[in-house]
């Protein structure tokens, strides 16, 4: 249910008491932030800004050292011939080895929303003996620029390296906390007007083998200070047969990999999504956790979404990154505005897992309060009322949930809220991951390119 409270603690800690709570889809407030040079900077239009290279057409106008372009119906980067070789010391092992590697960096992309926080994703594959870096620069409104800020060191399996985040990155205006970057103090108005992402291609020295990129992209934001969010208008009635499962039921297992329950609600909801579209672990993929355990294929999930250095399962582009290991999977970190938004994801079959924090008393039906929750959204009542598969629950039995419509849609995308204790807490503000198949429907298509996911 909860993963180590002072990461999302302090993601938005820094967050504007002076911003207003408009209305989805518009950041107005009061009066203009102010720049760091003292200028005056326009309110962004919009709160969200995805930008995500994918096609064939984006991996040719990025910039490769050693990096290949592959087409097909899934283009990609991989190594061609290595630009040059480095040592790495892995922090969680002490382990230094030496490797090959190539890097492709992106085109800048100038956000349609000067943003207080970006969160990278990607999806790739990573055989035995390879693994990635992903790393992101910007340019803040008054053209200076942020150094490299490395979003994450990633590998399918943990033989060769173990995945991780990296701790104290920063520059005067911005902070990387885990898997976000964020300007530290948004009511100075500082905003990151464009962004680029470089990707680092390692194997082991010598040999033929290659990573392979096939998406990778950034999610831009500026979503304002808010304790209460507009309320949507039902318009769907409809629910997904989407597969159950518990958290609790894994209570105390691995705790290398931060012992189960309540700190499994991320890769349990990615484990439901991806069953969901038809992939799962193979038998030998399972083969490594012990007899007997109930649904292995979350315990899988739990140590293939584990960062190192977060020391938990929560690490939001992990979870993506994991789900798109299993065949023509997409997935992406983002935010939706609304629960309209997920309804016209669900309208086309696509469920969305999403991330929230409440007291108990603000979730009825719940039972619980949690400072950071993951849990999936498989569709809506006749009423509107949001049905969910929430994996804290006591079996899997119990997993499907109906909660009041206006109750959850504030508590997921809220960006401040009061603790037990009566202290402002941040809230995430609507994020979410969307998992779906290379091949898509007409309609799914069409509800994603609008979102701005493909």
């Amino acid at each position: 249910m909860t993963s180590p409270t002072s990461r999302r603690t302090v993601l938005t800690a820094a967050l504007a008491v002076a911003a207003s709570a408009g209305t989805v889809g518009s950041a107005a407030s009061a009066a203009a932030p102010t720049s760091p040079t003292g200028s005056s900077a326009a309110a962004p239009e919009a709160l969200v800004d995805n930008r995500f290279w994918h096609t064939y057409t984006d991996w040719r106008r990025g910039t490769g050292d050693g990096t290949r372009v592959l087409p097909g119906p899934r283009p990609g980067v991989a190594i061609a011939v290595p630009a040059g070789r480095t040592d790495y010391t892995d922090p969680h092992t002490g382990t230094t080895a030496s490797w090959d590697y190539a890097t492709w960096t992106s085109a800048a992309h100038r956000s349609t929303v000067p943003a207080t926080e970006v969160i990278a994703s990607w999806n790739a594959r990573t055989p035995a003996g390879t693994w990635i870096q992903v790393e992101l620069s910007g340019v803040y409104a008054d053209g200076t620029a942020t150094p490299w800020f490395v979003m994450g060191r990633w590998a399918a399996g943990d033989g060769d390296i173990r995945r991780t985040s990296v701790d104290d990155q920063g520059d005067p205006h911005s902070s990387v906390w885990t898997d976000t970057w964020s300007v530290d103090d948004p009511a100075s108005g500082v905003r990151l007007v464009s962004h680029r992402l470089r990707l680092t291609l390692y194997r082991t020295p010598g040999s033929r083998l290659t990573p392979t990129v096939w998406r990778v992209g950034a999610m831009a934001s500026d979503v304002p200070d808010r304790f209460t969010v507009p309320a949507s208008t039902p318009a769907l009635a409809r629910e997904l047969p989407v597969p159950r499962y518990s958290q609790n039921i894994h209570i105390g297992q691995y705790p290398e990999y931060d012992n189960g329950g309540e700190a499994w609600c991320s890769p349990t909801s990615s484990q439901m999504i991806i069953e969901h579209w038809g992939r799962r672990p193979t038998a030998e993929d399972l083969a490594w956790v012990k007899p007997g355990l109930p649904d292995p294929q979350v315990c899988h999930a739990a140590r293939n979404t584990y960062d190192y250095q977060y020391a938990g399962c929560g690490n939001w582009p992990f979870n993506a990154a994991y789900a798109a290991t299993y065949r023509d999977l997409n997935a992406v970190v983002t935010r939706l505005g609304s629960l309209t938004d997920v309804e016209r994801l669900i309208r086309v079959g696509i469920p969305v897992i999403t991330s929230q924090s409440f007291l108990k008393e603000e979730l009825t039906g719940a039972g619980y309060g949690t400072a950071g929750h993951l849990m999936t959204v498989i569709g809506f009542t006749p009423e509107g009322d949001v049905i969910a598969n929430d994996p804290a629950s006591p079996d899997n039995d119990a997993v499907r949930r109906v909660y009041r419509r206006r109750e959850w849609e504030n508590i997921w995308l809220r960006t401040k809220r009061y603790d037990a204790a009566g202290k402002v807490r941040s809230g995430t503000g609507g994020v979410c991951y969307v998992y779906w198949p290379t091949r898509t429907t007409p309609g799914q298509w069409r509800v994603l390119r609008a979102l701005g996911l493909l």
